[in-house]
């Protein structure tokens, strides 16, 4: 028996080395053809092979060797090179790897949640020019699909290719990464690549590494925890009871002998609605469900067969629209602004209709106000608001035993986004990083304040910079607007923002006029781009005299009844931007009951009053979700940050 172990054993070792001795050299996804490196600086490249093989890399009349390790892993660090190209590499093991149209220039790593996500496509109407004219093949961006792990990093990433900005590519780039790629790009004139790994709805736990989140035990045990494959398992398998009750009962809307799109079907039972609007401020309450909603209009002929672009706003939850019987366009959940094409065949002259199935899994469900609704086609423009009509479809029936469960999913774990999506290319030499994240952490608001830094903290000693520049975007405005001063999560986001300045060689975007009350992905993402680039252009391509901020708070003093409020980076000097008087400053004494105040510029500084409160104590500035009008900036019309001086 023992020989026979030993004779099994060896057979098995030989079939191991023999595999390793006829493996390839390897390159991870990030290093292929028509990557750009980072220009000064020592460059490091990686991959696999034999264990013991010797592998070499030529590039730009360089040549360095290394020898694969025990576990099939190989390094070799090339010398720090000046911006150019396009070069070609070669990688030469027991096989030989040939990568072309290589650039050197500065490589960004843009990271985040949705609204670093939104792609140019999403904002094809805004931008269209944009996209229709780019052609900078020096500017490039290399998309890394969402992918997860728990176990801990990832040894690569999923596929994916660098791609050029030209009018077909572009529309796949991040929005703020490629304003920020482009204003760096035509006043420097250096290739800028951006390393696009984002995901929606995300927390910044998320994004960080196991080491990063030592000084949150709470989060280290979930960590922990998650590492146990059986136990994740499990809350996979787990599911709501009453998810499946609620789908039980069928959709009439297609489940009946002619589908409420069909055009040959008759109306019969249908309500009045009006568009914009939620069905729970139009006489339906509490419902959950399908709902489905109808329009008639008329085309003249020259238009009938034509293409066409249909706008239907935003909708709560999903939607499928239809016209003429003819599905032209879906969307899967809340936020992107619905912008469907409409092909060829598909309208008639005279009387077109057009139907859209919305589902609401929770909330208001309908159509979102003060957004586009509209046909286009040709010279013709359809106004959509208005008249509709509506019918129940399908109605969700709560489950007690559902509410509160929230079924696993593995993006909202802390560092599993981290592992797959940032720690395998931490060997890449990067000039820094833009971040666009922090709506998911509203209701962790406080301890925002010391997540930021942790991330920061994290990354730098991941990809071996104590000093890699992290440039990140104050969230912009969005939500309810309220006339009194009030409380906010999204405020308390700002503030974590603000005071993470902090942290040498950090940055700060101030957004608080660039968001949309009723959209938490506002289109307006060029100037949160070139903002972004204000503060790398000041910082890192010899544009000292930028002014790359808007106002900062600094200090505030109590004189009489008045406060005294100091800033940073006033430019040019201190404005209202619109020319009225300033507003959101709010004033309170030593029972923190704040009232609007009265402010007014003096030289650099702003004085806050109110009669109300004699003896004042505290200020506050735009200090809301969605502030009203906030008006203090600086002469070259960059916005002053929310502040309080009441933590």
């Amino acid at each position: 028996m023992q020989r026979i172990k030993i004779f099994f054993s060896s057979l098995i070792l030989s079939a191991v080395l023999s595999f390793s001795a006829s493996a390839q050299v390897r390159l991870p996804q990030i290093i292929r053809d028509s990557m750009i490196l980072q220009r000064n600086a020592p460059l490091k490249l990686w991959g696999w092979a034999s264990p013991g093989e010797k592998v070499r890399i030529r590039f730009n009349g360089k040549s360095a060797a290394g020898k694969t390790s025990p576990g099939g892993r190989w390094q070799v660090q090339l010398p720090a090179m000046k911006a150019g190209g396009p070069y070609t590499m070669t990688v030469s093991g027991k096989n030989t790897i040939v990568l072309k149209e290589i650039l050197i220039g500065d490589v960004w790593v843009c990271s985040g949640q949705s609204n670093m996500v939104h792609q140019l496509a999403i904002h094809n109407i805004t931008y269209a020019k944009d996209i229709e004219t780019a052609d900078y093949p020096q500017i490039r961006q290399f998309w890394i699909p969402t992918t997860t792990r728990l176990e801990g990093p990832a040894a690569d990433l999923p596929p994916g290719n660098w791609k050029s900005a030209n009018p077909k590519d572009v529309n796949t780039f991040s929005a703020v990464a490629y304003f920020f790629a482009r204003n760096i790009f035509e006043r420097h004139h250096v290739p800028v690549g951006i390393i696009n790994a984002s995901v929606g709805g995300t927390t910044i736990e998320a994004w960080t590494g196991e080491d990063g989140l030592s000084g949150f035990p709470g989060i280290k045990e979930v960590i922990t925890r998650n590492k146990d494959t059986a136990w994740v398992m499990s809350q996979k398998r787990r599911q709501p009871a009453g998810n499946t009750a609620r789908m039980k009962d069928a959709d009439k809307g297609t489940s009946g002998p002619v589908s409420w799109f069909d055009p040959s079907y008759v109306p019969k039972g249908w309500q009045a609605f009006d568009v914009p609007g939620y069905w729970e401020d139009q006489g339906i309450r509490d419902l959950d469900g399908v709902v489905w909603f109808r329009k008639e209009f008329e085309l003249p002929v020259h238009v009938a067969g034509k293409k066409a672009s249909l706008f239907m706003g935003r909708i709560v939850d999903a939607d499928i629209a239809y016209l003429n019987g003819k599905q032209v366009g879906s969307t899967s959940y809340l936020y992107p602004q619905r912008r469907y094409q409409v092909p060829e065949g598909v309208l008639k002259a005279g009387k077109n209709i057009l139907v859209v199935r919305v589902q609401n899994n929770s909330g208001k469900g309908g159509f979102v106000p003060v957004k586009p609704y509209f046909l286009k086609v040709e010279d013709v423009e359809v106004d959509l608001k208005g008249d509709w009509e509506y019918k129940v479809g399908q109605v969700y029936r709560r489950d007690n035993a559902s509410r509160g469960f929230y079924a696993f999913s593995e993006q909202s774990q802390p560092a599993s986004l981290f592992n797959a999506m940032i720690a395998p290319f931490t060997s890449y030499a990067v000039k820094g990083v833009l971040w666009y994240q922090g709506e998911s952490n509203t209701g962790n608001a406080q301890e925002y304040g010391k997540l930021l830094p942790a991330l920061i903290a994290d990354w730098r000693k991941q990809f071996g910079r104590a000093n890699l520049p992290f440039y990140y975007v104050q969230l912009p405005n969005f939500g309810d607007a309220v006339y009194l001063p009030s409380e906010s999560g999204s405020a308390v986001i700002r503030e974590a923002a603000l005071k993470t300045l902090s942290v040498p060689n950090t940055g700060m975007a101030v957004t608080i006029d660039l968001g949309e009350w009723n959209d938490i992905h506002p289109d307006n993402k060029k100037d949160v781009g070139e903002r972004l680039a204000l503060i790398a252009r000041h910082f890192l391509y010899g544009e000292k005299d930028l002014v790359f901020s808007g106002p900062l708070y600094q200090s505030s003093r109590i004189e009489g009844n008045k406060i005294i409020v100091s800033f940073l980076h006033t430019g040019g000097g201190l404005i209202s931007i619109d020319g009225e008087p300033l507003s959101q400053f709010a004033i309170a004494g030593a029972d923190r009951k704040f009232v609007w105040a009265n402010a007014r510029i003096t030289g650099d500084k702003v004085e806050v009053w109110s009669d109300e409160v004699p003896q004042p104590e505290f200020v506050r500035y735009a200090w809301a979700d969605n502030p009203v009008g906030p008006n203090l900036y600086n002469v070259e019309k960059l916005p002053a940050s929310p502040f309080r001086t009441d933590e």
